[in-house]
């Protein structure tokens, strides 16, 4: 399924998205494939499949130690389209790759964009790609179908921001926070401010979907009613992965239920 579709077929419904993320090869790239299992069957609407790099810069702590945890285990970039397939074969949950670019230039980028294409991949987040430097990404996703969902911040000034809007395709990814990511206690008034602020300047162009610090069922739903199409929620499923990484039935239990959760939050109510 598209990413579009999906977000189709949730405004009908009258729902946001949940994007669910998780660190591929964490604990080991063996358990990740029924790890997205639970959180597919605990109703996640898209899952964005994190490739372990070794200089994680927008990641904060919880998702770091995970970073290096799959890295010592000997997780490869191409490893987490292996695991995208499989998971492509039994779900049609849209898959979205969270990728800094230099595993995609060691791949090499036509080559990567095709991979990932043939292993079920809608879209693609590059932190560290700016839009200025994105020509030729562009054009290969664009070739290659694949979703460009760039980010934008509390700090992108209003020209910066149309340069995003004119590339971003799937969803806006608006971090919602000074910071990297991370369980949070609270959401801010200035982050809801800002989800206002954009839902205003981005209408119904593309979806808008918040993350960092998301971390609660309130969280998402005080996002959501706050004018965001979707929650992104990643250091608080990556939490529960390592706190059980040992029992791996008790992981996919509480992991699930955890989604279940956040999933009934993303319901609108009048």
């Amino acid at each position: 399924m598209r990413i579009s579709e999906s977000f189709a077929q949730l405004k009908k419904k009258g729902e946001g998205a949940l994007i669910a993320y998780l660190t591929v090869g964490y604990p080991t790239p063996k358990q990740t494939p029924r790890l997205i299992g639970a959180m597919i069957e605990g109703g996640a609407d898209i899952i964005e499949l994190g490739i372990p790099f070794s200089d994680p810069i927008a990641d904060g702590p919880t998702i770091q130690n995970a970073v290096m945890r799959s890295l010592a285990s000997g997780t490869k970039p191409l490893d987490a389209l292996e695991i995208a397939q499989a998971v492509h074969e039994k779900h049609d949950t849209p898959l979205v790759l969270m990728t800094y670019f230099n595993p995609i230039y060691r791949v090499g980028l036509r080559k990567f964009l095709s991979l990932a294409k043939n292993s079920g991949i809608s879209g693609i987040v590059v932190p560290d790609l700016p839009v200025e430097e994105s020509k030729d990404y562009k054009k290969e996703c664009v070739a290659t179908n694949i979703d460009t969902i760039f980010l934008a911040s509390p700090s992108t000034h209003p020209d910066r921001l149309k340069q995003i809007l004119a590339q971003t395709s799937g969803y806006l990814y608006l971090i919602s926070l000074y910071g990297v990511t991370g369980v949070r206690s609270a959401v801010s008034e200035s982050a809801l401010a800002l989800i206002k602020e954009y839902r205003a300047i981005v209408g119904g162009a593309i979806p808008l979907a918040v993350g960092f610090g998301i971390s609660k069922p309130d969280h998402v739903k005080e996002m959501i009613h706050a004018g965001a199409d979707g929650a992104i929620v990643g250091s608080a499923f990556v939490k529960i992965i390592g706190e059980n990484s040992r029992n791996m039935p008790r992981s996919l239990k509480k992991l699930e239920g955890l989604v279940r959760a956040m999933k009934k939050a993303t319901i609108k109510t009048k």
